[in-house]
């Protein structure tokens, strides 16, 4: 007999049914900005979406987006106007929503002292911890939250984890000054994400509240040469080592090291800088990544753009390949850079390895040697490639860009930081936890923390190391308390139609636009109606319906309504649980042993679409559409 196992639902099964937002690092209510912007309700969108996360407006327009990749909706069946079963429906825009909210009432789009006025006063009604900042922000007045009284907290580096941290920390009642080696701050959202992903006047404005908030910056200040990392640890209560991982790394290959083969973020720092880089007509590009798509097409606009400048004859126009160890498939980098590149002009190769740089006997590049790469991962998924040692080609080039990774550079702990263990290369030992290095009072946040991630893990990671400092310093740990509230939606309705209407495909300029300038940003953005209509996709994973026992009479009608056959009923006698509810079977049935004359209601939650079918049909008034809300009050103890 074919037997079921089934999930009891435990105490976060419904906080736990909001996917998008368990999958955000910080825990965004990515949810309720979408349903506010499906609702018209813009300025709370953008409140809702700034609430945990300092950089909104920019992760609005670069964020990996592990929100979408959760969503429920990318999970229900889709079928076509014949009724036929055609696969999985496609997740909701969250972060181009998410843009188009901050396009609107961030800082890009408001004065400063208005957009701090409304973050100050803004509680959201529904959702956990969204409620932070504006939390944080009161605890000068509210006790339940001790106070930092002023303390120095030295931050290196002025990426998205160190200003997170020192953002955090202000609120805290510290001062935070941190120590950027760039002449600007941001790390390599201003010197690594080229400006036709994210512009460099938004990232100056979303850089400018967090200044606001009393965040101190020193740019251009290189520790180690300006200043020691033994006076920072002298001069500050606390240390948060924040640099990133910068460096390019090499291959190994013979004929790397020399001219003309140049570490991909390298390049993309020149450029972001306007510092002068010398590359030829023929670029070979290798890496799979979306580092690499940046390098390529970074390179395809400021080619096209010199050679306009200069009215260059077609002949002399570069040619950009990028060449990839892994298949098409398996590329890491984000489908819409993919995407994007090939339109752009960018010669892709999936599935080869470089072997060997070509050089000409005065040391010039002549070409790069690969051999075929069957397979990149084991059956684990590790990195294991294997090759094919007689299947090989020559791609002739007089530029290489290496975009196979990055490591962080720690030469400034040389002096002053000498009590600090290190891993593997110049990674350190840290406390996963704490995110605390074996030397007193020294922190680390972002790629140090746990490699290169996602943005939005830098924001997260420097949030964890200001509450870790936080305790370090108080003595006291910062603390949450959730409340949850079910609310029963006596009127609930969805949008006519919203479970057939398709994924709206963020605009974009035309390609032949893009090369015209190197800063000419792609994505246009969504208009009103577009982000209105988007948004009304989503399933509202905050609402659900809701069964009551006592009532149900088992006629099935549920299940027979139900659109997406999310529900069924199923004889007791094939089940197994994952919780032990023989007590609660035992005192519900007038004969336990008959397990075979019972029932009980399945529901697949990635099927459910909450259309609220199920509850208008019931006759018995057993189902009721509820909305769960959480609510978070925060102390220090």
């Amino acid at each position: 007999m074919l037997r079921l196992n089934v999930h009891v639902p435990d105490a976060n099964y419904h906080q736990n049914l909001i996917s998008c937002q368990v999958a955000c690092p910080v825990h965004t209510d990515a949810r309720g900005y979408v349903r506010a912007i499906a609702e018209g309700r813009m300025d709370e969108a953008y409140l809702i979406a700034r609430g945990p996360n300092p950089f909104a407006s920019i992760c609005g327009r670069i964020c990996g987006a592990p929100c979408e990749a959760a969503c429920r909706r990318g999970k229900i069946p889709k079928v076509n106007d014949d009724g036929m079963f055609v696969g999985q429906d496609r997740p909701i825009a969250i972060r181009a929503l998410k843009r188009f909210a901050c396009d609107r009432y961030g800082p890009e789009a408001r004065p400063l002292d208005e957009v701090l006025d409304s973050i100050r006063d803004f509680v959201p009604p529904i959702a956990a911890d969204a409620e932070e900042m504006a939390a944080l922000l009161r605890s000068g007045t509210d006790r339940s939250v001790a106070r930092g009284d002023g303390r120095r907290i030295a931050i290196i580096g002025a990426g998205p984890a160190g200003l997170s941290a020192a953002h955090d920390l202000a609120l805290m009642g510290f001062k935070p000054v941190v120590f950027e080696i760039e002449p600007v701050a941001a790390g390599m959202l201003a010197v690594g994400v080229p400006a036709y992903r994210l512009p460099r006047d938004l990232i100056a404005k979303e850089v400018a509240v967090i200044e606001a908030l009393g965040v101190e910056i020193r740019c251009g200040i290189q520790v180690g040469r300006d200043i020691s990392f033994a006076e920072l640890r002298e001069d500050h209560d606390a240390v948060i080592i924040a640099v990133g991982a910068k460096s390019s790394r090499g291959l190994g290959l013979p004929g790397e090291n020399g001219p003309d083969v140049i570490g991909g973020v390298d390049l993309l720092r020149a450029v972001s800088l306007s510092e002068s880089i010398d590359i030829g007509r023929e670029i070979v590009v290798i890496g799979g990544g979306n580092v690499a798509y940046d390098v390529a097409r970074s390179v395809v606009r400021q080619v096209a753009f010199d050679t306009a400048r200069t009215a260059a004859r077609l002949s002399e126009t570069a040619h950009v390949h990028l060449v990839s160890l892994e298949s098409a498939e398996e590329m890491p980098a984000d489908t819409i850079e993919i995407v994007e590149g090939d339109e752009e002009g960018v010669t892709r190769s999936n599935g080869w390895g470089p072997t060997e740089i070509l050089r000409e006997d005065n040391g010039r590049v002549i070409g790069v040697a690969f051999r075929r790469c069957l397979r990149v991962y084991d059956d684990e998924r590790k990195f294991s490639p294997i090759y094919d040692d007689n299947d090989t080609k020559v791609i002739p080039c007089d530029t290489v860009l290496l975009a196979v990774g990055q490591a962080p550079t720690l030469s400034f702990l040389k002096e002053g930081g000498e009590d600090i263990e290190r891993m593997r290369g110049d990674w350190l030992k840290v406390d996963r936890e704490t995110l605390q290095t074996t030397a007193d009072g020294v922190f680390v946040a972002g790629d140090l923390a746990h490699g290169t991630r996602l943005l939005i893990d830098a924001v997260a990671s420097g949030k964890s190391a200001a509450r870790s400092v936080y305790q370090y310093l108080t003595g006291k740990k910062l603390e949450s308390e959730l409340i949850k509230t079910h609310v029963v939606l006596d009127r609930y309705r969805r949008e006519r139609g919203y479970e057939s209407i398709r994924r709206v495909e963020v605009p974009t300029i035309d390609p032949s636009e893009r090369l015209e300038h190197p800063e000419n940003v792609v994505e246009i953005g969504y208009t009103r109606e577009q982000a209105m209509r988007e948004a009304s996709r989503c399933l509202d994973c905050g609402v659900t319906p809701v069964f009551d026992g006592s009532r149900c009479v088992l006629c099935g009608g549920c299940a027979d309504v139900c659109p997406t056959e999310c529900l069924k009923l199923i004889s007791l006698d094939v089940l197994d649980y994952d919780t032990d509810v023989t007590e609660l079977i035992e005192r519900s049935l007038d004969d336990p042993s008959d397990l075979g004359g019972n029932s009980a209601i399945l529901k697949d939650e990635d099927r459910c679409i909450r259309c609220a079918l199920c509850a208008i049909r019931c006759p018995v008034d057993a189902i009721s559409m509820e909305r769960v809300t959480f609510a978070t009050s925060w102390s220090s103890v």
